[in-house]
């Protein structure tokens, strides 16, 4: 069997690491890249692993990077804080590094989200590579919004990634702010140009696509609630490239 480094990259989460931990403590490796936590994380961590590192937060992609060099066996499964490897995900896992027929793996992440599991809206399945090769594989995107860059074949695996991504609506608009911030951020480094259209008419696709394409609909009010903060989303994402833009202009 190949062996197998799962990495995950933290700021004070002592209220999920120890259950994401748990989760892959089959591992025969984990390597925790943590960027300053103040709270109980690197303290748990280091009762499951020896591989806990400092690093000053770089972004989401670098961080993830880092976590990957960091680590010392050609298979990577990387998860973040707050998700969780199903039992079901974990053998699936062990039987494809009996003898792996692909570079890279995809899982289907499922959001529990306002106390119920989201099965539409664009959340599920929420295929994410999360398993690869070590030198086929690098996260890449643009923050916050990475995503793993292959060079090779991906295959998908069935079992699902347990994701608990907001604890209420507060932390997913808290959330919002923080990543609209950075995306505008990085559309200003890469020459993006503000467009009224976008913001306004992206926000507008983005709820119909969520509650209706992607039948979020089926969802229940939590399905409504997802799609209006997704167009939200958007929204503030223009709004704040305009924002940055001006002050660009105007600084010169």
């Amino acid at each position: 069997m190949q062996k197998l480094s799962v990495t995950i990259i933290t700021l004070n989460e002592e209220q999920n690491i120890r259950d994401a931990l748990e989760s892959v403590k089959w591992a025969d490796e984990i390597v925790v890249v943590d960027s300053g936590s103040t709270d109980r994380t690197v303290d748990i961590c280091k009762e499951y692993t020896d591989k806990v590192f400092y690093n000053q937060w770089p972004g989401h992609i670098a961080q993830k990077n880092l976590a990957i060099d960091k680590s010392s066996h050609q298979w990577i499964l990387s998860i973040d804080a707050d998700e969780r490897v199903t039992p079901e995900l974990a053998a699936e896992i062990k039987d494809v590094l009996k003898g792996p027929k692909a570079d890279a793996y995809s899982v289907p992440r499922h959001v529990f989200y306002l106390d119920r599991w989201i099965n539409h809206s664009g959340w599920y399945p929420d295929r994410k590579i999360r398993l690869f090769r070590r030198d086929k594989g690098r996260w890449g995107g643009i923050d916050p919004h990475d995503t793993v860059i292959v060079s090779g074949e991906v295959k998908y695996l069935k079992g699902d990634l347990i994701h608990y991504s907001f604890k209420d609506i507060a932390h997913h608009i808290n959330t919002m702010n923080s990543f609209t911030t950075i995306a505008s951020k990085e559309y200003i480094k890469s020459g993006k140009r503000f467009r009224f259209r976008d913001m306004i008419f992206r926000p507008v696709f983005m709820f119909i696509k969520s509650y209706i394409l992607k039948q979020g609909f089926r969802d229940g009010l939590p399905g409504i609630i997802i799609a209006i903060t997704a167009g939200y989303h958007v929204f503030m994402k223009y709004a704040k490239l305009w924002e940055l833009s001006r002050r660009q202009k105007r600084d010169g």
